[in-house]
């Protein structure tokens, strides 16, 4: 089906961005993955053709777009390219950079903003601790009031863009006592004394993800790194987890539909028994199905990225968009991966890598299985 939320200004953006892709990444991204990381000049590239954190106002170097749908078109492109090149680029543009934009004072947007903008600041946000994992209210890193400042203690895992950011803005417990009421958001910045990070986890997938531990050993910052007000810091995480969710399901669907389309052209290119193997009952009929299942949950997500756009999608709305659309990526890569027989399994295929890279989406961003606990709750269970 056509889809219809996109007007000829986005498709014109998509050109851009498609464009960009082609030329200065994807030619390089074995050398992303052997070095676990994106190369600086991939994010000040992005940055001068005005691709990164496009909330950013104008006053500031940024795109000021105010319409959400340019951020899914740069989503859905990054992902067809790599979904480790939306993860990264989603933490710094769409799920980090906002808190600093809606929250920041003016002296913290016009310190930190423009460089966001140009791709010279990373950005990293630290949520996700040892012992947390999607139980943010439980976190044990902590704040402690120091004269007129800080002081800050504690680690967290998991970290995208970790190894490499200049900035993280990081949840840390500042009064005990109050439980999840008790939290406040600090900018830590890389050279901070008693910041530090372990070395770029080895994950199974999204290799050219720097994802890192970090660690705060007596970090002692002021006021001025506070985002937004003291022990605000859960709520603010809350209304902002649908955005990152929606981010997230943008990149499932458009990952899985890009690899889907490379295994239909296998099915047709590859012979078996004198025939295209897609000609195979079974493998039609699966592969019909694969189809109708990218549609389905397609038009799901555009009509999300719409309510969003017009301040009208819900946490629930976002906990459904999350665990559907990447339940239905590791399904259809699944069979994408059989399709293609033993060719599948080696990591020269992209479907292999496209494979290992969607697993983690079922866990990050809040795992499946406590979005379907806040489904369930607001159905009154």
């Amino acid at each position: 089906m056509d889809r219809t939320i996109y007007t000829d200004d986005h498709e014109a953006f998509r050109e851009t961005c498609a464009a960009f892709l082609a030329k200065k990444v994807a030619p390089h991204i074995e050398q992303y993955i052997e070095d676990k990381s994106l190369p600086r000049d991939f994010w000040t590239q992005a940055g001068d053709l005005g691709l990164l954190a496009l909330e950013i106002p104008e006053e500031f170097g940024g795109a000021e777009a105010n319409d959400f749908r340019f951020n899914a078109v740069w989503a859905e492109e990054l992902s067809k390219v790599s979904a480790a090149l939306a993860s990264c680029v989603g933490i710094h543009s769409d799920i980090t950079a906002p808190y600093i934009v809606a929250l920041g004072t003016q002296e913290q947007k016009e310190r930190w903003l423009p460089g966001i903008a140009s791709g010279e600041i990373l950005l990293a946000i630290g949520m996700t601790e040892p012992g947390g994992g999607s139980d943010l209210a439980a976190l044990k890193t902590t704040a402690v009031r120091d004269g007129d400042g800080w002081v800050i203690n504690g680690s967290k895992t998991f970290i995208t863009n970790g190894f490499s950011a200049d900035l993280v803005v990081t949840a840390v417990r500042t009064s005990p006592e109050k439980g999840a009421k008790g939290i406040t958001l600090f900018a830590i910045e890389a050279g901070d004394e008693g910041f530090s990070r372990g070395r770029k986890l080895d994950k199974v997938g999204q290799t050219e993800s720097d994802t890192a531990e970090l660690f705060f050993e007596n970090v002692r910052v002021g006021d001025d790194r506070i985002i937004g007000d003291i022990d605000m810091g859960f709520i603010y995480m809350m209304q902002k987890l649908p955005q990152e969710r929606l981010s997230c399901a943008i990149s499932n669907v458009a990952h899985a539909k890009q690899i889907l389309a490379e295994t239909i052209q296998y099915a047709h290119d590859r012979k078996a028994f004198g025939q295209s193997i897609g000609a195979f009952q079974w493998n039609k009929f699966l592969i019909a199905e694969l189809v109708t299942q990218i549609e389905v949950v397609e038009a799901y997500i555009d009509q999300a990225v719409v309510a969003h756009a017009e301040g009208r999608f819900t946490a629930i709305d976002a906990a459904k968009a999350k665990w559907y659309s990447s339940d239905v990526q590791n399904k259809v890569l699944d069979h994408c991966v059989q399709i293609h027989g033993g060719y599948g399994f080696m990591n020269e295929y992209r479907v292999a890598r496209a494979w290992r890279d969607a697993r983690v989406t079922r866990i990050w961003a809040g795992s499946n299985e406590i979005m379907k606990e806040l489904i369930g709750r607001d159905l009154g269970f």
